[in-house]
């Protein structure tokens, strides 16, 4: 049985790219001053490994609590997505210029191979990374190999 491996599917882009923010820059600036904006929404590393009876995503998204993350399975596509805000809290009392509040979210989607059990995907959340299992039904799994006597 032929084995496929995962692929990383892009939907959505939720981030301005170098070109789209081209315009917003002041090209006789030379100090950099709009090349180093921080991004509102950033787009988390992950790396996919294929194990002999399972394929694992890991998602680097520290900061974040399991209750931010959402993992939704439609057919063979499989998203992970976080929204998370954080507005800082002022008294009434307080008089201020700027307030400050933020807004981080993401969302990867991934197309799992046919040999994908999605029946049983199981997902952790430790240290700052999103691991998800997808363990690989059992006629796809590898096979102990063994000597054939002959009659």
């Amino acid at each position: 049985m032929e084995e496929k491996i995962m692929s990383l599917v892009k939907l959505t882009r939720n981030y301005p790219s170098v070109f789209d923010r081209f315009f917003d820059t002041d090209l006789l600036n030379w100090q950099g001053k709009g090349l180093s904006q921080p991004v509102a929404s950033t787009l988390p590393s992950v790396n996919v490994k294929t194990l002999k009876d399972s394929f694992e995503i890991e998602v680097a998204a520290p900061g974040l609590k399991k209750e931010d993350f959402k993992i939704e399975l439609d057919n063979d596509l499989l998203t992970i997505s976080s929204e998370k805000k954080v507005e800082n809290e002022t008294k009434e009392d307080e008089c201020y210029t700027c307030r400050e509040f933020s807004y981080q979210s993401f969302s990867r989607s991934f197309t799992l191979p046919q040999v994908a059990n999605t029946e049983k995907v199981d997902a952790k959340y430790e240290n700052g990374v999103l691991t998800v299992s997808i363990p690989k039904k059992d006629e796809a799994k590898a096979k102990l190999s063994r000597l054939i006597s002959i009659k």
